[in-house]
């Protein structure tokens, strides 16, 4: 059993609430526009992490996170990556990655929509935590926290957070 916290589109920072919602994982993912090392670095200090680079991260991040980041935990295949879509309008390089990799889980960011929609046609959970920064268009601070437990996805919980400028 895992417990995985679940945070995508930081810029650099991210909302307090986050660190206590996540004190229980066991592991954070992360899926893009990290934002800074020096924010990597903290996440790194708090937690073991799975991330990778998103469209506003730098060369500096590139060399640290992975552009796509496909493992297996438990008994799941998961993939990560930042532009993904979503059922029925997944980016060309996500439908790569599901024919290439066939994942029981894939995780995207970028929209900073928080969506969870169990795609039937690919047979797999798609997973975007929306945006726990402070920086873009949405209104709404977003994570997500659930357990894995062999094949099973459970106790899905999902922070929310009125955004303040």
């Amino acid at each position: 059993m895992v417990r995985i916290g679940l945070i995508s589109d930081t810029h650099g920072s991210m909302y307090d609430g986050i660190w206590s919602f996540f004190s229980e994982c066991d592991e954070i993912w992360h899926a893009g526009d990290i934002g800074s090392l020096e924010f990597l670095e903290k996440l790194n200090a708090f937690k073991k992490v799975r991330a990778v680079y998103g469209n506003i991260d730098d060369y500096n991040m590139r060399m640290r996170a992975k552009e796509v980041n496909s493992f297996r935990i438990e008994s799941h295949k998961v993939v990560i990556l930042h532009i993904s879509g979503y059922p029925d309008r997944y980016s060309p390089e996500a439908k790569r990655l599901i024919t290439k990799e066939k994942p029981t889980i894939l995780v995207g960011g970028h929209s900073h929509i928080l969506k969870v929609i169990y795609d039937k046609k690919n047979n797999l959970l798609h997973l975007n935590p929306g945006a726990a920064g402070h920086s873009g268009f949405h209104t709404k601070i977003t994570a997500l926290r659930f357990v894995i437990d062999g094949r099973e996805i459970r106790d899905m919980e999902i922070l929310e957070h009125e955004r303040r400028d």
